[in-house]
C-alpha cells in the first residue's frame, strides 16, 4: 500500500533529524572536553541562556543538569539585558545557546559575560558568528537543514542543541560517579526514588493489623478479615508471635472441603510458617518475595513479633510495580 503524504512527511522529518544528530559526533573534540572539565571544576553554578526556541531548550538542559547533580539555572537572554544579569555570580559558568549566534540579545549579553570574567560556553550552529567568535569555548551544533519544509522553523537545530546539552550532562554524571541512589535523592517523589528508599515500615503502618488467636472460630476469622478488608488475617499467640496466616482463599478452600464448619478453628486452616518480611527491608525486596512465591500478602515480623501486613496492592499503589 502506498504511503500517504502525511506518513512520508513524518518519516522524512525523522530521517533528517536522525542524520543531523548522528553527525554531531564528529563535532565532539577537545572543546567539548574542555567544556565538561570547566563545569565540573567550577565552584559556581551553570547559568544557561538563549532566545526564542533556544531558550526553551536551555530550560530543559537546566532541568537535566539539576536532576543529575550539577546546580544550574535558566536566564532568558531578553530578560538578562533588562535586569536579570544579577543572576550571574562571579564563579558561575554561562552557557549561551543560539542557532545563528547573531541575535541582538546575544550580542548585548555576551560582552557583559566577558567583562565579568565568567567563562562563556557557546552551543551554536554558526561557527563564523559573533557568538562563536566571542565565546571562550565553542560547541558546534551545526545542522545541514531544518526538518521544516521551508528550512526555517527550528526543528533539527533545537534537537541538536538538546542532544549536545544531554551529552554534557551525561559526561558530568560520569565524572561525578553519579549513581542511581544519587539520582533518587533528587527525585524522592518519583518511582525510582521510591524503589531506592521506600521501606516496608513505610507501608505496613498505613494498613490495619488483622489478627486472631489459633483458637478463634471460623466466624471470628471471617469477621476479622471482613473488618480490615485486606483479605487476610494473621494467626498469633498471646505474645503476638506469628503462627500462620489465613487468606480469603483459605476460607474458600475450607468451605469446599467441609460440609460443617462448626468445630473448625483458625489453627486448623491457617498456613503455618508463612513467608514474612522485616520492617526495615526495602519495598523492592518485598516485591521480589511476592513475585517469587506468587503471593499477595506478607506479614511484617521483627523478632518473631507480628507488626502488621503489606499487600502487593500497596506496591502497585506506590508505583513500585
Amino acid at each position: 500500500m502506498e504511503q500517504s503524504t502525511i506518513i512520508k512527511s513524518a518519516i522524512e522529518s525523522i530521517r533528517l533529524q536522525a542524520e543531523s544528530i548522528n553527525s554531531l559526533q564528529y563535532f565532539i573534540d577537545e572543546n567539548f572536553e574542555n567544556a565538561v572539565n570547566t563545569i565540573h571544576q567550577s565552584a559556581g553554578r551553570v547559568v544557561i541562556t538563549g532566545i526564542g526556541k533556544s531558550a526553551i531548550i536551555a530550560q530543559k538542559i537546566v532541568a537535566t543538569l539539576n536532576s543529575t547533580g550539577t546546580p544550574s539555572l535558566f536566564m532568558h537572554a531578553a530578560d538578562a539585558i533588562h535586569g536579570d544579569l544579577g543572576m550571574i555570580q562571579p564563579k558561575d559558568t554561562v552557557i549561551v545557546i543560539s542557532k545563528s549566534g547573531e541575535s541582538p540579545e546575544i550580542k548585548l549579553l555576551v560582552p557583559f559575560i566577558k567583562s565579568t570574567k565568567n567563562t562563556c560556553i557557546a552551543i551554536v550552529g554558526n561557527m563564523t558568528s559573533f557568538l562563536a567568535n566571542q565565546a571562550d569555548i565553542v560547541l558546534n551544533s551545526t545542522v545541514q537543514q531544518e526538518a521544516c519544509p521551508n528550512n526555517l522553523a527550528p526543528t533539527t537545530s533545537t534537537t541538536a542543541q538538546l542532544v549536545v546539552g544531554d551529552a554534557l550532562s551525561i559526561c558530568l554524571m560520569n565524572l561525578k560517579n553519579f549513581s542511581g541512589n544519587d539520582f533518587a535523592k533528587f527525585h524522592p517523589g518519583g518511582n525510582l526514588g521510591k524503589r531506592l528508599f521506600l521501606k516496608v515500615s513505610d507501608l505496613y503502618i498505613l494498613n490495619p493489623k488483622p489478627q486472631v488467636l489459633p483458637t478463634a472460630t471460623i466466624k471470628e476469622v471471617i469477621l476479622e478479615i471482613t473488618k480490615h478488608r485486606l483479605g487476610v488475617t494473621a494467626v498469633v499467640n498471646e505474645s503476638d508471635g506469628l503462627l500462620g496466616i489465613i487468606t480469603d482463599g483459605d476460607l474458600r478452600r475450607m468451605l469446599e472441603q467441609n460440609d460443617s464448619i462448626a468445630n473448625i478453628l483458625a489453627k486448623d486452616i491457617a498456613t503455618p510458617n508463612p513467608k514474612f518480611i522485616q520492617p526495615e527491608a526495602m519495598a523492592v525486596e518485598a516485591l521480589a518475595v511476592f513475585q517469587k512465591f506468587d503471593i499477595s500478602h506478607l506479614p511484617v515480623v521483627m523478632n518473631n513479633h507480628y507488626l502488621g501486613v503489606i499487600q502487593l496492592h500497596d506496591l502497585i499503589k506506590e508505583g513500585i510495580l
